[in-house]
């Protein structure tokens, strides 16, 4: 007979996250005693400890660290595949959960979305927006099953296909000096206040493909998480943003923008849509790269 059992993971992750036996047990709908025995008769057979027991606190020996990873690996990876086997046996075509990892995406994957549900009414899809740089974790993870993102991270397991090419561009304001002009330079933007989306520096292309290269800071960084409040600073002349030239185009109907190439030859950046390679052949993730890729103009 196994020793390891998924109960006995399970039981791992639920401590770990809810930080005791009693609300692990509450959890998983156990007692604490039959929970405790169920993790001492486990380390029993091992021969080993998988927790420090300090009075009432637990903290994982190193096979336990061992385990709950294995754990955190495994129990989301069991837990898709019965969803999916449950909807196999009602008939159903299953979920696509889409994770971002940038912000200017979700106007894009908008327009892909609405046409998709028309196509494939047994599919019903969930975008979760909370992953801005753990994407290629949660494709791991099975926490979902597509990643929407500018940024692709090439794995062994993971494939990423382009689908949308667009240009990032400075956005101003109708009254600043930089309207209209053919392009910027990085030093024009040495006394400006550079309002971005809350994003490390590092990940930011305005500062990775323009700024540092030339070695220039801008005056003021200002983050702002939604790009309607962004653009209404950059139209009052509060600062200057760096978006993709389209959204920009879209947003500039309701709001007083214009876009300005960054540099002579500008940015360019396309979006990818990754997914696991295990799940390439399935039809209806499929249909969704084939549309995005076929939907090349977001307006």
């Amino acid at each position: 007979m196994p020793i390891l059992e998924r109960i006995h993971l399970a039981i791992l992750r639920e401590v770990d996250q809810r930080g005791s036996l009693t609300a692990a047990a509450e959890q998983l709908n156990l007692t604490q005693s039959a929970l405790s025995h169920t993790m001492r008769k486990l380390e029993d057979q091992l021969g080993i400890d998988v927790w420090h027991r300090e009075g009432r606190s637990l903290r994982p020996t190193q096979a336990g660290e061992y385990l709950l990873a294995v754990a955190n690996r495994l129990i989301p990876q069991l837990g898709h595949a019965e969803e999916r086997l449950r909807q196999f046996a009602k008939g159903e075509r299953g979920a696509l959960r889409i994770g971002m990892e940038c912000h200017p995406c979700y106007q894009w994957l908008l327009k892909v979305v609405a046409p998709y549900l028309t196509a494939w009414p047994a599919v019903d899809v969930d975008v979760k927006q909370k992953f801005q740089f753990g994407g290629i974790g949660a494709l791991f993870g099975y926490e979902i099953d597509m990643l929407v993102t500018p940024d692709p991270l090439h794995k062994p397991g993971l494939q990423f296909e382009p689908v949308f090419d667009y240009e990032q561009v400075l956005v101003v304001g109708p009254q600043h000096p930089l309207r209209g002009i053919a392009f910027a330079t990085p030093e024009q933007l040495l006394e400006e206040t550079l309002i971005t989306y809350p994003v490390e520096t590092n990940r930011l292309d305005i500062y990775t493909q323009f700024l540092m290269p030339a070695g220039v800071t801008p005056k003021r960084h200002k983050p702002i998480e939604t790009t309607d409040i962004m653009l209404q600073m950059v139209a009052s002349g509060r600062g200057v943003a760096a978006l993709p030239r389209w959204l920009v185009e879209e947003y500039a109907e309701k709001q007083d923008v214009f876009p300005v190439r960054l540099g002579e030859h500008g940015i360019a950046k396309q979006i990818f849509l990754g997914v696991r390679e295990a799940d390439t052949e399935i039809d209806y993730l499929r249909a969704f790269v084939e549309l995005a890729r076929n939907h090349r103009q977001p307006g």
